[in-house]
């Protein structure tokens, strides 16, 4: 991980005095109706209601301003606008710059619920998507129509955890077509392990309820844009009713505080555990974009300053349904849950067939069962000690 200033900004960015006004945290100002004392206050707040002006509660109270404040130093945008959860973040900024007709160029391994907002919203709306295969490099631009408006990326991709080579990608659909907005689902490195902006990327979006929050309590979705972006996802969020409560966006605010430390532990913990699980006879391959089984692993190396705590491994056969059962159901420390990013361990297992229906428009040689991990904060040796079991069990 990048130290320099990084670790800073975590505890210090978001708390000008106007956001905190005398305390450490800034204040938790829940509010629907804002008042002004004046007509001419009243004006002004009119005037300047997209400029972090007090205007009315879906705008934004200074809870909001703060962490949009943080969240714009941490990533380096012109602006953050803030969702319920991270599909929301990622649907509505889809939304906000595509009409009926248009085309979106989509990751084929994306996130699930992306794909299905394709498949079926966007398609009612007569918006076609094309998937492309993250691994595909300067090819994208082969892909690329006159009606393309938007090009989203993930990395690393959903479960199969590929990184692709994006500045390879972006640099040839910016060839293509300069104007078209260039989406990245940024969770995994939490904004900062991979600073999309600084890659040409427009948006950098979030489910913020993973490692921004880290506690697993709290759902939000962020969505970062550059200057040339951010008028246009500002406004058109805001319309479609986009907002989170006050009480969300001081606790992802407090959750940031800590997000240095707690990205360390992370990836300290995943790799030792991944290195170990690629010594294991019952694993075929371990896709943790930290080791070079996984595919794009040298565009992680050279794009990113650190991992996470999300990676994969495939077992040398497929799982019955008795041995997975076995397997999963015993675990001591690790539980199942769909979300990731807290301090807690979980595990979550996909047969080979699963993964292909998920994949429809990208083929991945995957014959064994995939395991997904996410490693929290537990004593690391304690949770292989839980692994090993586990493979006990179904040997």
């Amino acid at each position: 991980m990048q130290q320099h200033n990084l670790l800073t900004t975590f505890v210090h960015a978001g708390r000008k005095k106007r956001f905190s006004q005398g305390s450490v945290n800034p204040v938790l100002q829940r509010a629907s109706s804002l008042v002004f004392d004046s007509i001419e206050d009243k004006k002004h707040a009119t005037q300047h209601r997209a400029k972090g002006e007090l205007f009315y509660g879906r705008r934004g109270t200074l809870t909001h301003f703060a962490l949009q404040d943080l969240m714009c130093e941490m990533e380096g945008g012109a602006g953050c606008y803030f969702y319920p959860c991270g599909a929301a973040a990622v649907t509505n900024s889809i939304l906000s710059f595509v009409k009926t007709g248009d085309h979106v160029l989509m990751s084929g391994a994306a996130y699930e619920p992306t794909q299905d907002f394709c498949n079926i919203v966007l398609k009612k709306m007569q918006i076609d998507t094309t998937y492309y295969d993250p691994l595909i490099g300067a090819d994208i631009a082969t892909l690329i129509q006159p009606n393309t408006k938007v090009l989203f990326l993930e990395a690393p991709s959903s479960i199969t955890m590929e990184i692709p080579d994006i500045p390879t990608i972006v640099k040839a659909a910016r060839k293509v077509n300069p104007n078209i907005v260039i989406m990245i689902d940024n969770t995994w490195s939490a904004g900062v392990l991979f600073k999309a902006l600084e890659h040409d990327i427009d948006i950098s979006i979030q489910a913020g309820t993973k490692y921004l929050v880290g506690h697993s309590d709290i759902m939000i979705g962020t969505a970062v844009a550059n200057a040339r972006t951010w008028d246009q996802l500002r406004e058109h969020s805001y319309l479609m009713g986009q907002m989170v409560d006050a009480d969300s966006a001081y606790t992802t605010a407090r959750g940031i505080r800590t997000l240095g430390v707690r990205l360390k532990q992370h990836q300290e913990s995943s790799i030792k555990v991944a290195k170990w699980l690629s010594e294991q006879p019952e694993v075929k391959t371990v896709y943790h974009p930290a080791l070079p089984s996984c595919p794009g692993h040298e565009f992680f190396l050279r794009d990113f300053s650190g991992s996470s705590g999300l990676f994969s491994f495939e077992l040398t056969k497929r799982l019955t349904s008795e041995q997975v059962s076995n397997f999963m159901d015993h675990f001591q420390l690790f539980t199942m849950a769909y979300s990731w990013g807290g301090f807690e361990s979980l595990i979550l297992c996909n047969q080979p067939e699963e993964i292909a229906h998920i994949r429809p428009n990208i083929k991945r040689n995957l014959t064994g069962s995939l395991i997904r991990v996410h490693i929290g904060f537990e004593d690391v040796d304690e949770l292989i000690a839980d692994l090993k079991a586990g493979f006990e069990r179904i040997a």
